[in-house]
């Protein structure tokens, strides 16, 4: 609940920090005084959006700071999904800067407008005139039903299947699109697929081709070096090889008389033996050269199909063909085996919607079975608010489709008048009507839920006498289950709080400003007594005053 409210430089108010505590708080004040201000201000620091309107100087920074305790609401596991250190009391900042810029705290830790949001939801319900038409919100009808229905583990539960079900509908689309533009591209694919493979294509092929095509083609050349060569090496009386032969028979005869001379034989020796080896090969490829007509035809046949295959996909080499060869191997396996995929992510898609379908028809079951008890609640509570004739028609019908909430569709309506006909409450309900079945409402779901505090601006509007003895001891009664504050002009509401404050407007050299104070008990019976007869308090106001308050 809310513990306290620290305002400084906002809107007009200079400096303002109130406590508050649990039960029924009562603020008051003239029209005028800023009590719009003072939601304002505690909408600012639960994620409203701000701008340097909001500064009071725009030379300073405006700071609003919510006290809140959260012992008793269980939400630590809200805290670790948003990464916030938990503290039993917490503190919520909101900072804007003279550049217009806005920060937000928690706990001194860093947060987004979002996160501020979802915790304002979880903590406090500012409830306003115009907020009686979310009445006529379905989503709002359903909050509800299935507050009464205790449906929210079961709610919980659904939409984390709900969410696993549209992501896996979202992945079935995406195949079937990819299938589909597959599909139109298959066949050229599957041709430039089969082309490739019946090409066999090799990395190196392309090199190794070139050299042999090259070869071919200086032939005579290379028969007549080779020829040249084995006549050097070879002949009788001048080749290299016979001349070695010599010289090894030299050396060797005086290689016993020195390491010197034996060294140098056995390098004579070994270059002998190298000439030996390279006569060899010479000979073989003298034997081997031999020109092929038909295998130079054959080279060159195979290496155009390359440069073709190049040139037709817009490539350099062998590597990048065969990367292209790969890809389009992809594309031809995914449409070959889309159908399979596809009917796998199906039967996934069929095994979440049954268990979610589970869920949703205990969801259903729940809120059928909560609905005479809501009837019979809220015409209860509208009776003791002067709507004696009140009736509601609710309504659940289960569907094929998934909804966010399960797979009902509600029908709401309302009649106000004795044998009249039903219909939406926005047609058929008047202002006073919606506020006092909205307090109805408020009262229902604060015995159903953990909300921490509600804050009723001016529900009261519209309605005396006696129906507002009853709106206050309505929000007594809620007030047991939670803490509630009353922004009211009523007297009769106003002598119903365990605290009140009243808020007034004073000028201080030339400049107004907006306080709030706690009133004491004399200055309580003068704050009613005021709302009772105006400025000029008479002692009957006064009497009565006290009688209110007694």
């Amino acid at each position: 609940m809310l513990t306290q409210l620290s305002i400084n430089n906002y809107a007009l108010i200079n400096h303002l920090s109130i406590d508050f505590s649990s039960g029924l708080s009562i603020i008051t004040g003239e029209t005028g005084a800023g009590k719009s201000i003072l939601l304002g201000a505690l909408g600012l620091v639960l994620g409203n959006r701000a701008d340097l309107s909001s500064l009071k100087d725009t030379s300073t920074k405006c700071i609003v700071e919510a006290k809140v305790a959260l012992s008793s609401y269980n939400l630590e596991e809200f805290f670790k999904e948003v990464d916030l250190d938990y503290e039993a009391e917490t503190i919520i900042r909101r900072e804007i800067l003279p550049s217009g810029k806005s920060r937000a705290f928690v706990n001194d830790t860093p947060v987004t407008l979002s996160v501020l949001n979802q915790l304002r939801t979880k903590l406090i319900d500012v409830h306003s005139q115009h907020q009686t038409m979310q009445l006529s919100d379905n989503s709002f009808q359903f909050t509800i039903l299935d507050a009464l229905a205790k449906n929210t583990a079961k709610i919980a539960s659904y939409k984390r299947g709900f969410s696993q079900l549209s992501k896996l509908k979202k992945e079935l689309a995406v195949l079937e699109a990819e299938q589909k533009e597959a599909n139109k591209q298959y066949d050229y694919n599957l041709h430039l697929f089969k082309e490739l493979e019946e090409a066999k294509v090799k990395v190196d092929e392309q090199e190794d081709l070139e050299e042999r095509l090259e070869k071919l083609n200086n032939i005579e050349d290379i028969k007549d070096n080779l020829s040249e060569a084995l006549s050097i090496t070879v002949n009788d009386e001048i080749g290299i090889q016979n001349l070695l032969n010599t010289l090894e028979n030299r050396l060797s005869k005086i290689a016993p008389f020195s390491k010197e001379y034996q060294d140098l034989s056995e390098r004579v020796t070994s270059v002998k033996i190298e000439i030996d080896d390279i006569v060899s090969e010479l000979e073989d490829a003298n034997e081997n050269v031999d020109f092929n007509p038909n295998e130079a035809e054959e080279i060159n046949d195979r290496l155009q199909l390359l440069y073709n295959l190049q040139k037709k996909h817009t490539v350099g080499n062998n590597v990048e063909l065969i990367q292209i060869f790969e890809a389009l191997s992809d594309k031809v396996a995914q449409v070959e085996s889309a159908d399979e995929v596809i009917n796998e992510k199906q039967k996934e898609i069929n095994d979440v919607s049954e268990k979610l379908d589970k869920v949703a028809d205990l969801i259903s079951k729940a809120r059928k079975n909560s609905i005479p008890k809501l009837t019979k609640e809220l015409q209860a509570l509208l009776t003791d608010l002067g709507m004696e004739n009140a009736r509601f028609s609710i309504k659940i019908k289960a569907t094929k489709n998934y909804f966010s909430n399960g797979k009902d569709e509600l029908e709401f309506l309302f009649s106000a008048n004795k044998g009249g006909s039903f219909g939406e409450l926005k047609k058929v309900a008047s202002g006073g009507e919606l506020s006092r079945i909205m307090l109805s409402v408020k009262t229902i779901l604060s015995e159903n839920t953990q909300l921490p505090t509600i804050i009723f601006d001016e529900i009261d509007t519209g309605v005396s006498g006696e129906v507002s003895n009853k709106i206050a001891a309505i929000m007594q009664q809620m007030s047991k289950n939670m803490q509630v504050i009353a922004i009211t002009h009523l007297p009769q509401i106003a002598a119903k709080g365990s605290n009140h404050y009243k808020v007034y407007k004073e000028e201080v050299k030339g400049v107004t400003t907006t306080n709030l104070k706690q009133l004491s008990t004399e200055e309580r019976i003068v704050e009613i007594a005021e709302m009772l007869s105006g400025k000029d308090i008479s002692d009957s106001a006064l009497t009565h005053a006290k009688e209110l308050l007694n």
